[in-house]
């Protein structure tokens, strides 16, 4: 399969089996919500009625003022226990390497499908300046949420987004399936497709 390079003749030979391979929904939903699960802190945490602070004597008579109850502890009353408390938790799901590049190579297959991927031979720019980083992406359309991904994202490229609030820089080895589908186009340089390549492989 041959990717065109923007704004060059050239064309960038890569793997059908990366970017030309089946779409799995089932398969890409699954990786991006255990990707998200692992984000999770997990720490919310709730005090049960033997918890929280507070005396166990029983507040009134047993019987002649109304209903009985007992520790003002217990659930139904205000400062009392949580009747299911929350405990801190893992969300992690299991998704082993195989699943996970598989997803990976669904997503870029998919983006390339519907014309989203920009490759292009290299991506500099001479300092650390927002109107500069503007100014090539709007030269390549790439959308409101453009995605760049390098070999090894340079400093400058990283300081110039970092004021732009929907445009992501990453490199090839903090590239994610979240990052990649929430994006509108994902611009790439010819040596980050290589690097892909062999990290999927």
């Amino acid at each position: 399969m041959e990717l065109a390079i923007t704004n060059s003749t050239n064309t960038l030979s890569v793997s059908d089996a990366i970017f030309g391979r089946d779409f799995s929904e089932d398969l890409v939903h699954q990786v991006v919500v255990a990707y998200r699960n692992a984000g999770r802190a997990g720490t919310k945490a709730q005090k049960t009625r033997s918890e929280v602070s507070g005396t166990t004597k029983k507040s009134k008579k047993q019987k002649g003022g109304g209903a009985r109850h007992g520790a003002l502890t217990a659930p139904i009353f205000v400062g009392g226990g949580v009747t299911f408390a929350a405990k801190p938790r893992s969300f992690a799901q299991k998704v082993n390497r195989k699943m996970y590049r598989a997803a990976m190579a669904s997503i870029l297959s998919e983006l390339n499908r519907q014309g989203r991927i920009k490759v292009v031979e290299s991506f500099e720019l001479d300092g650390p300046k927002t109107k500069g980083l503007i100014e090539k992406l709007k030269g390549l359309e790439v959308g409101r949420r453009p995605l760049v991904v390098t070999e090894d994202a340079t400093e400058n490229v990283y300081l110039s987004a970092r004021n732009l609030p929907y445009v992501e820089v990453r490199d090839v080895q903090g590239l994610d399936p979240v990052a990649l589908v929430g994006a509108d186009s994902v611009v790439i340089t010819t040596d980050a497709v290589k690097k892909i390549e062999e990290w999927l492989a």
